[in-house]
């Protein structure tokens, strides 16, 4: 295959995959089914050296934690496409109204061309392999623009991918901002963008210059809530599962937690003994992940340290130091009760901190949930299914699980997206291949019509029989 590691630029990068697409506009299932496998083939082959090359970026990453949150799900994703991808792309009947019989209708997908996906650095390969599944599946060519923030793993995978894929059929890049930059303002047919809010924002201002359609898939303060009565042990368990996977460093991990104010010492405890069973190495437990970069453990020692100078009381959840500055290692802790306008209740956390924020009363919780921007996750913990209904009637998010924390984005069956200041639009599954084909409406007229009833000049048949089905 043609080498990607020196792309000449952009622009034709782009150009190229145009003009293949122009060529092909509705590769046969074959066609697609044959880039799916190359990418299973390569990350089963590979999957090895993409660990190391994630643990190396991230200054200690452990390998099962890459091999529970990236490959597998990948490769979930592109066996999915496998599996469906054929009856997705089918033509699907659609019902014609009763005055248009006996025409038919049908709904055709087809490809939109070239897609871009711009991938974050904290599952840079499950957040590649994810949409490129739906888009190469929807039969679209596609680029790629990786993080800067994992080099190792970026290069990598370029290098990988351009031994089995032509340029013109996948394509990707790397570099910092300023390409970053330039990749949001080519003319995609979609473009799909997973990272902060605020680089959202810039990145849909980019793409609407061309009209392109964005699906973003930003972050925000998902909170959990732990019902009254709910049993303490298991929400605890679960709430740090979340949060401990990838040091926190997940755009749906749990941000914060409401818990009622009895339950609060008990919560404590019951945390501090789950984290130090989890990890009884502390900082040094090869199952903790490190924090990617100083930029990121910086920012994060700065909240913890702008809590405790506003009073909040910080429960460590390891045994010995809680950080290591040369390694970028921050062990979790629980800021009780910040004060409202502290940086750990005004951005989006990202990392092993965990506010927690007792309440009196669970209708003050729902006000103040549906006060704020609205978040990519929302966490309910609670028995009792009907306050579970009304409470997800009453709180908008992007997804939810009940009882546990992160498990709505491993379903295919379930559209991953945010909704508000979190993102908009969704893919995963056939909601995936959906958002990357045009849902072309085809009406097909029968040879035998009553059409030329309406035209003029207008007579009085037609218009009885105008009257009759404004009635009907």
């Amino acid at each position: 295959m043609k080498s990607q590691d020196a792309p000449l630029g952009l622009a034709p990068a782009f150009e190229a995959q145009r003009a293949a697409w122009a060529a092909d506009p509705c590769p046969a299932w074959a066609v697609r089914a044959d880039r799916l496998r190359r990418l299973v083939d390569l990350l089963r082959t590979h999957e090895a050296v993409i660990a190391a090359a994630i643990d190396a970026d991230f200054g200690g990453r452990p390998a099962v934690e890459t091999e529970l949150a990236e490959v597998w799900p990948s490769l979930e994703e592109l066996k999915s496409a496998l599996r469906h991808g054929r009856r997705w792309m089918a033509p699907r009947r659609a019902a014609v109204g009763k005055w248009f019989l006996p025409a038919r209708a049908q709904v055709l997908p087809r490809p939109l061309g070239v897609v871009g996906i711009i991938v974050p650095w904290n599952y840079p390969l499950y957040l590649a392999m994810g949409p490129l599944a739906a888009a190469l599946a929807a039969g679209n060519r596609a680029m790629v623009k990786l993080p800067e923030a994992t080099p190792q793993f970026s290069a990598l995978l370029q290098r990988l991918v351009a031994e089995v894929f032509a340029p013109d059929e996948l394509c990707l890049v790397t570099g910092g901002p300023d390409v970053a930059a330039q990749f949001s303002s080519l003319p995609f047919d979609h473009l799909l963008f997973t990272g902060s809010t605020a680089v959202g924002r810039q990145v849909m201002a980019a793409a609407a210059a061309h009209l392109t359609p964005v699906t973003l898939e930003l972050g925000g303060k998902s909170p959990a809530m732990i019902a009254p009565g709910y049993p303490l042990e298991h929400a605890v368990q679960r709430i740090l599962a979340g949060k401990l996977l990838n040091a926190g460093q997940t755009c749906i991990a749990p941000d914060h937690v409401w818990l009622p104010r009895a339950c609060l010492p008990a919560f404590v405890e019951a945390a501090r003994r789950l984290a130090r069973r989890s990890h009884p190495q502390g900082l040094a437990d090869p199952d903790y992940c490190s924090i990617v970069n100083k930029r990121q453990y910086t920012r994060l020692t700065g909240l913890v340290d702008e809590a405790v100078a506003r009073g909040t009381a910080v429960e460590a959840l390891f045994d010995g130091p809680p950080r290591d500055d040369a390694r970028h290692r921050l062990a979790p802790v629980l800021l009780v009760e910040p004060p409202a306008d502290c940086g750990v209740q005004q951005q989006e956390i990202f990392g092993p901190l965990l506010p927690l924020l007792p309440y009196d009363r669970l209708e003050d919780v729902i006000a103040a949930l549906q006060a704020r921007p609205r978040p990519l996750a929302l966490y309910w913990f609670d028995r009792d299914r009907r306050r579970t209904d009304a409470a997800l009637r009453a709180l908008p998010a992007g997804g939810v699980t009940v009882n546990d924390t992160l498990l709505h984005i491993a379903q295919d069956g379930l559209p991953f997206g945010g909704v508000g200041a979190s993102g908009m639009g969704h893919y995963h599954g056939r909601w995936g291949f959906d958002t990357f084909s045009k849902l072309t409406p085809v009406f097909r007229q029968a040879r035998l019509n009553g059409m030329a009833l309406f035209l003029p000049p207008y007579r009085p048949l037609m218009r009885g029989l105008l009257r009759l089905m404004k009635r009907w």
